[in-house]
């Protein structure tokens, strides 16, 4: 029986964290044992808004990668490519962009939403209005049945289809699928601070950081800001803390953490130390995986390269419909 296919991508923009892992990465990990998954660094689109400083977009994708492979990502079970090693994408977001209304990407909510928010970086360029349509395009090269996305992606996935739709009725073929936005269950996970966790904010526990690194981080770590002194009973529902318990911690440890915190019996120092002892366990195995692929300095650029083969493949006989349709197979 043939598997259904998926695709999705991660831009280069620094080291990843532990959101990236229980948002994104734990999600891929599980899809690759059923299905058949494209998974790309998306280097591209990393230049739509840090085309003025480029200087750390190489160093970024082996990086990504290493803590992709770290997490649990087989290159045997899913490929795993580089968005610009396969040319076809160019060309593709060229053709589709010639055919996508200029509405209905700036109509995009979130186009609208970071042009405000984001005031650090200039962002009227071509390039960031039109990402959604290199977006589509990488996610329709590979004519997959489903996108892993968070809630907050859903218009991106339906802009995609709205352009499969419009070039098969305009070409009168049935090349692409519209695929649909498989949404990945919600892991909220706050950073130190309690603020959303960012390289950025440098509130995050980074997946290649070592446990010396981390121990200070989470001792640091904000807690229920309303428990004021150690015998004021605590709140776990409202703590900065307990969703990281909820996500690395046993639940009969949760339980005994959230009785304790409730009745004052622990304190959060205690919760503290506890944490630590969950991170450890989960880290472990994601550190020794890192050790080994950073012992074989070729193995990411061979990854990579066997990976950009598969998609490259697809990719032309993609490329190959898609020019006969438009009648560009000269």
């Amino acid at each position: 029986m043939t598997r259904k296919r998926t695709v999705s991508g991660m831009r280069p923009t620094g080291a990843l964290h532990l959101g990236h892992y229980f948002g994104v990465l734990k999600n891929w990990v599980a899809m690759q044992h059923d299905m058949d998954c494209y998974f790309f660094v998306a280097d591209w689109h990393a230049l739509t808004s840090d085309y003025a400083d480029t200087s750390g977009i190489k160093t970024h994708v082996p990086e990504m990668v290493k803590d992709w492979l770290a997490s649990g990502l087989d290159p045997e079970k899913c490929t795993i490519f580089q968005q610009s090693a396969v040319k076809e994408h160019a060309e593709l977001h060229l053709l589709l962009s010639m055919i996508t209304p200029l509405g209905w990407l700036e109509r995009c909510p979130t186009y609208k939403e970071q042009r405000d928010q984001i005031s650090n970086k200039d962002l009227g360029n071509y390039g960031f209005l039109g990402y959604p349509v290199l977006m589509a395009t990488d996610i329709l090269m590979y004519r997959p049945d489903y996108v892993p996305v968070g809630q907050d992606q859903l218009p991106h996935i339906e802009l995609t289809r709205e352009i499969a739709r419009r070039f098969n009725h305009m070409y009168d073929c049935s090349l692409f699928p519209e695929p649909e936005g498989k949404l990945t269950p919600e892991a909220k996970l706050p950073g130190l601070d309690g603020r959303k966790m960012s390289k950025s904010y440098n509130n995050g526990i980074f997946l290649s950081e070592s446990m010396e690194d981390v121990q200070p981080k989470v001792r640091g770590m904000l807690t229920d800001k309303n428990r004021l002194r150690r015998k004021d009973p605590g709140d776990p529902d409202i703590c900065n803390l307990f969703p990281y318990h909820v996500l690395m911690t046993s639940e009969e440890k949760q339980a005994e953490l959230r009785k304790g915190c409730t009745s004052a019996e622990l304190g959060c120092v205690d919760c503290k130390k506890a944490l630590l002892e969950s991170m450890e366990t989960f880290l472990a195995p994601i550190h020794e995986r890192r050790r080994e692929i950073e012992a074989n300095p070729k193995f990411v650029q061979e990854v990579l390269e066997h990976g950009n083969e598969r998609a490259r493949k697809m990719a032309c006989e993609t490329m190959e419909m898609v020019r006969s349709a438009i009648n560009f197979d000269f």
